[in-house]
């Protein structure tokens, strides 16, 4: 575990944050900037730097978060790795982003990220 780790330091109680559900290896915390309502992000208590880093951490961190969105109607999981990809924290997280209609937060790939002129080909 790195000595500069934010959720690292959160998973083990040294750092604050909100935290809305623990699990055995996982916990869920409110980002410090949501981009929407109910914003979570899921993340291990291990120190594990992204998602190719070790698949069935990986794996128990989605089922997490897949648990999360069961009973919300729309809803983005997504996750990074790697700084061209825009990860910041070299900690897997996955981002649980509850979505509705009209919510104008747009994803590189969609259509809403286009009309903005910010899509690259």
């Amino acid at each position: 575990m790195p000595d500069n780790c934010v959720f690292c330091d959160i998973a083990a109680g040294r750092a604050p944050a909100t935290i809305v559900r623990r699990w055995p290896h996982i916990l869920a915390i409110v980002p410090l900037d949501p981009v929407t309502p109910g914003h979570l992000l899921v993340l291990p208590y291990e120190h594990v730097p992204n998602a190719g880093a070790h698949p069935l951490i990986s794996a128990i961190t989605m089922a997490a978060a897949a648990e999360l969105v069961a009973d919300l109607p729309s809803a983005n999981i997504l996750t990074s790795k790697g700084r061209p990809a825009t990860q910041t924290v070299d900690h897997l997280h996955l981002h649980v982003v509850p979505r509705h209609e009209g919510d104008s937060l747009p994803l590189p790939w969609t259509s809403q990220h286009a009309a903005q002129g910010t899509a690259t080909s």
